[in-house]
């Protein structure tokens, strides 16, 4: 496969041209050689570890987690060991923050069913939770 310009690796790779620059001022990308006229000029290899990290960052890596994952690539079988227990660890943060997303959800409709039985009289419990009255604080807690 012939190089490519970093506009044909944004294009190819889904990301755009500054994600790229920024994957090679953080050590994810290799600095590609440059051609005569200063523009990039990406080998094929480029593309594909773009890829992954696209790939990765969608599955919630953080950049750190992914530049550990780039270094286990094509390593031994004790690689993909410490690939599968980082992906079980991936699993477990992922869990905590749906039940975290899920206790805030239960708030929210706690204080969205609070302003729907409201009276024309009274306060809105939503906002009067995000003042901080304190009738209206452990619907608040609730969802934080």
């Amino acid at each position: 496969m012939p190089s490519l310009s970093i506009g044909q690796m944004a294009r190819q790779a889904g990301v755009g041209i500054d994600t790229i620059r920024f994957y090679e001022r953080q050590g994810l990308l290799a600095e590609p050689r440059r051609r005569t006229s200063g523009y990039r000029d990406y080998p094929a290899e480029s593309l594909q570890r773009l890829r992954f990290i696209r790939r990765a960052k969608a599955l919630a890596f953080s950049l750190r987690e992914i530049r550990e994952l780039l270094a286990l690539h094509g390593s031994s079988a004790a690689g993909c060991a410490e690939a599968a227990a980082r992906a079980r660890e991936k699993i477990a943060a992922v869990e905590a923050k749906i039940r975290g997303l899920e206790a805030v959800r239960a708030g929210l409709e706690d204080l969205a069913a609070a302003c729907e039985r409201r009276t024309t009289s009274e306060r809105c419990p939503l906002l009067e939770a995000l003042l901080g009255a304190p009738e209206h604080q452990e619907r608040l807690e609730t969802a934080t």
